[in-house]
């Protein structure tokens, strides 16, 4: 079901243009308008599902399946050095439209975008805590 409110249901109805680069039954994949590299697209839904904890597991896997077909093509027909994907769940994780979707974004060796996380090795204590709530142990 559409959410009126919602950018991603307008251009799934066409009422707002975008630069579709894939569909099929389940999904569509368009252009991002902010890339942070060149080549970035967006994979959602054509079903309206909030974020990641509340879309169905058909449209999940549906749109896993796209954004592999994306990262493929980017590879292949962009020549990128590698490919991220990513999901943001709730707005502390930086998800600004609440409509399920995975970023494709091509990566080439002398991008200029940096993630904000930088790895570094962790407490061990604090990761087995963690682990512990997340086995429900």
């Amino acid at each position: 079901m559409a959410e009126p409110e919602c950018i991603f249901c307008k251009i799934l109805a066409g009422e707002i243009p975008a630069t579709i680069v894939d569909e099929d039954e389940r999904t569509i994949a368009f252009m991002d308008i902010a890339p942070a590299t060149r080549g970035h697209a967006l994979v959602i839904p054509r079903a309206h599902s909030a974020d990641l904890l509340s879309v169905g597991p058909e449209d999940l896997r549906a749109v896993a399946l796209a954004a592999q077909r994306l990262a493929g093509r980017a590879k292949a027909r962009l020549r990128a050095d590698g490919v991220n994907l990513l999901n943001s769940c709730g707005r502390a994780a930086w998800q600004t439209v609440f409509h399920f979707h995975v970023h494709v974004i091509p990566r080439y060796e002398d991008d200029p975008l940096r993630l904000p996380w930088i790895p570094a090795a962790g407490d061990p204590a604090t990761i087995a805590a963690a682990a512990q709530e997340l086995t429900g142990g």
